[in-house]
């Protein structure tokens, strides 16, 4: 099945070269006094970060940034909860100059929930899903939709969904925890991984039959994961034909087929290398840009990337790498626009790790350059 690789690697061309100075904006947890974003400036050609950010905005655990098609806003998720100084999960919206990148912060409202941990924008721009993932059990995890006005504020949620756990772990999963909150390529469906139910709830966006509740739920309203397994984040294919789904609690990514709002599981495959018998965390997992290549990380106590070749014809993965993530609790990754280098978030470490990729075989090489940056937690490049 996978003698295409070859064939690929040997034919596939080089990514366009991308040479002028990149911006990187940087969310954070603030718990130890840090500002909350941070951009840096990148040299895409070298692989190195300026080792200060040339700006910062002051927010509260901005976990998680989104990036308006229109380029002049970014959304935060503020990650707060009842043992935070701020105990309000909120959204905020920022203004960004498209010319100099430069941000304000220009309004928040709450999230109607606890530590908000994701979100990402309807294919119109009119609305923000927000996953909260709520660490306790009362009140549990919910999506939130939040509306945005024409000029892109944001106003309060007019809609929120809840959900029953699993009860698999009976501390990880006494509630729901909802993480992610993804559309579909077709733009008609969203898919919301909920790691204490061990589901993937779909819902059809339909704004039309009501603003104020685009979401309902598809005919068939989630798909089963393993028992105790914990879904997390999901990334679709070019083709909208494949998923592919972090399994944090048991250190997995699954392969999903998907069609008109209906996901299957195909199969389930380890991130840790045999015979390990740490701690589990699968967390951040992206395509590199032509697709031909899945990464995923796996934290806990094996704090490894894990490459697989794509299957171009079913959307099957094979293992090509474990690498070490270059620090402990690596949240998140992105890979540089180019292709050549792989920037990882070590949450746990302080620090941003740059990784030279080869973009032909997709393999992953020698630590670049290691910056310091307190607690990150999600990186976004500007273009």
């Amino acid at each position: 099945m996978f003698r295409f690789l070859l064939m690929a690697t040997m034919v596939a061309p080089p990514s366009v070269a991308t040479s002028a100075p990149l911006d990187l904006l940087v969310g954070s947890y603030t718990g130890d006094g840090g500002p909350g974003i941070y951009v840096f400036r990148f040299d895409p050609a070298s692989g190195r970060l300026e080792q200060r950010p040339w700006q910062t905005v002051q927010l509260h655990n901005p976990s998680w940034l989104v990036l308006a098609p229109d380029r002049r806003h970014v959304y935060a998720v503020n990650e707060n909860g009842p043992e935070q100084p701020d105990p309000v999960g909120r959204v905020s919206r920022l203004r960004l100059d498209p010319a100099t990148h430069r941000l304000e912060l220009d309004g928040q409202v709450p999230s109607l929930g606890d530590e908000p941990t994701h979100a990402s924008l309807s294919p119109d721009g009119r609305y923000l899903f927000v996953a909260n993932y709520a660490v306790n059990a009362d009140p549990g995890g919910t999506l939130a939709v939040v509306p945005v006005a024409a000029d892109g504020s944001l106003r309060p949620p007019t809609q929120l969904s809840s959900y029953q756990a699993s009860g698999v772990d009976r501390e990880r999963q006494a509630s729901a925890h909802v993480h992610s909150a993804t559309m579909a390529p077709d733009g008609r469906h969203l898919l919301v991984a909920d790691l204490g139910g061990d589901r993937v709830y779909a819902y059809r966006y339909d704004p039309q039959a009501s603003a104020e509740r685009p979401l309902r739920p598809a005919p068939e309203p989630f798909v089963a994961l393993p028992p105790g397994s914990g879904p997390r984040h999901l990334v679709f294919d070019a083709t909208g034909r494949h998923a592919y789904l972090t399994l944090e609690m048991s250190g997995q990514v699954a392969v999903l087929d998907y069609a008109d709002g209906r996901l299957a599981v195909r199969e389930v495959l380890d991130l840790f290398a045999p015979g390990f018998s740490g701690d589990n965390g699968a967390g951040a997992i992206h395509l590199s840009a032509d697709g031909r290549f899945l990464y995923a990380v796996n934290r806990g106590s094996d704090n490894h990337i894990v490459v697989f070749a794509v299957d171009p014809h079913d959307g099957g993965l094979r293992q090509l790498q474990r690498r070490a993530a270059g620090g402990r609790q690596p949240r998140e990754f992105a890979i540089a626009p180019g292709g050549r280098f792989v920037l990882v978030a070590a949450q746990g470490d302080d620090r941003i790790t740059v990784i030279e990729r080869d973009d032909r075989t997709g393999l992953l090489g020698r630590s670049v350059q290691q910056v310091e940056v307190a607690a990150p937690s999600d990186l976004k490049f500007l273009p």
